[in-house]
């Protein structure tokens, strides 16, 4: 694992395959203890990985803790790259201790710095919208975090693409610290943000972080249908009855996706979980997956996933077997619709250096031009 992206419009340097510390800790029920966390931390940096992700919340702030434990005994601070989140409540009862307001991210950035042992996070994200905190409140808070020495890189996760567009319009206007990544679900079970996201971190310079990318271990091999719609074991299995979304795949669709995955793995002579891992690293405006084991055989499958090339074929079956339905109003930005906008006539994007003759005297008709046919 050697190749590495610039996050968004940002020089942060990453790896495109990132480990999620979500599983340092046991107090999830489903997490690694911390002999075995360290083990997938010494196995992830010694393979060339340098991103790391953690929240505050995380096993009840266990995650945090034991990653700045590993980064300090390894010496790795400035090799490494911290991304950690704030938004969650760490204080039922207290309205203040939670959510998207000044007030918390200033509480949380303190909490995590010290847990983490550092005196700096690299990329600082709002977790989830509260629906309440105005982006401009959150975008200036984050400047002042930047300016403060404190954070280095700003983003968002979870939030609707509205809101984003927002605050990084906001940022551009006021010269505040502008977000260099989103940090969002996506696999081959889940790509709405396709719709979206993908094209607004494209225009707008944020590199998108995919979480899930096994879809909670359902792309693994490791669950089968049943009648009670799924089983095995695995996080999907003891989460069954949770309200998270995120843990509420096993749908009839879904299975087809499975299926078809597992005919590529088979063909690939590789695990259904890199051809998962590999499909969605490979598609556009991805900048780095998170990966998340609990076993060192599962993080080092994982770590092979881009060793190899899917053929086209067998990604346009995977894209033609997994695609979800066109929603309003992207029905209405097909290839058929659209002809009825430019007359039938075919509009491609523009070649890689193209330039339009640029106005130097005036600018009504006749007036001369850097390039043109009246250059001679």
């Amino acid at each position: 694992m050697t190749a590495y992206y610039t996050l968004g419009r940002s020089g942060l340097r990453v790896s495109r395959l990132a480990l999620g510390t979500m599983t340092f800790g046991i107090e999830s029920g489903w997490g690694a203890d911390e002999a075995v966390s360290r083990r997938l931390f010494d196995l992830y940096l010694d393979a060339g990985g340098n991103f790391f992700d953690t929240a505050d919340l995380y096993t009840g702030g266990t995650s945090e803790t034991w990653l700045g434990k590993f980064v300090a005994e390894r010496r790795a601070r400035d090799r490494v790259v911290i991304a950690t989140k704030f938004s969650y409540n760490s204080e039922p009862g207290n309205p203040n201790t939670g959510g998207n307001g000044r007030k918390n991210i200033l509480r949380a950035v303190e909490g995590s710095l010290r847990r983490l042992g550092t005196d700096y996070i690299d990329l600082y994200l709002l977790h989830t919208w509260d629906r309440l905190t105005p982006a401009e409140e959150v975008m200036r808070t984050f400047d002042d975090l930047v300016r403060a020495g404190k954070v280095r890189h700003v983003g968002l996760s979870d939030v609707p693409a509205w809101y984003t567009a927002r605050a990084q319009t906001m940022a551009e206007l006021r010269g505040w610290e502008p977000l260099c990544a989103l940090q969002l679900e996506y696999s081959l079970v889940e790509r709405s943000i396709e719709e979206e996201f993908i094209p607004l971190g494209t225009e707008l310079g944020m590199g998108t972080m995919v979480w899930s990318p096994l879809a909670s271990g359902l792309l693994s091999g490791k669950y089968r249908p049943s009648q009670n719609g799924g089983e095995g074991q695995g996080r999907l299995e003891s989460m069954k009855g949770s309200a998270n979304p995120a843990f509420q795949k096993f749908t009839e669709r879904n299975w087809q996706t499975v299926a078809a995955v597992e005919k590529v793995a088979n063909e690939m002579g590789r695990s259904m979980a890199q051809v998962a891992i590999n499909w969605a690293a490979n598609r556009p405006g991805i900048a780095s997956v998170i990966l998340g084991a609990t076993r060192l055989e599962q993080l080092q499958d994982n770590l092979g996933a881009l060793d190899f090339e899917l053929p086209g074929e067998l990604v346009q079956f995977l894209d033609e077997t997994s695609a979800p339905p066109l929603r309003f109003p992207h029905t209405y930005f097909t290839p058929a619709i659209q002809g009825m906008l430019t007359g039938g006539v075919s509009i491609g994007s523009k070649p890689v250096g193209y330039a339009p003759p640029l106005l130097i005297e005036g600018s009504g008709a006749g007036a001369s031009t850097s390039h043109g046919a009246n250059d001679e």
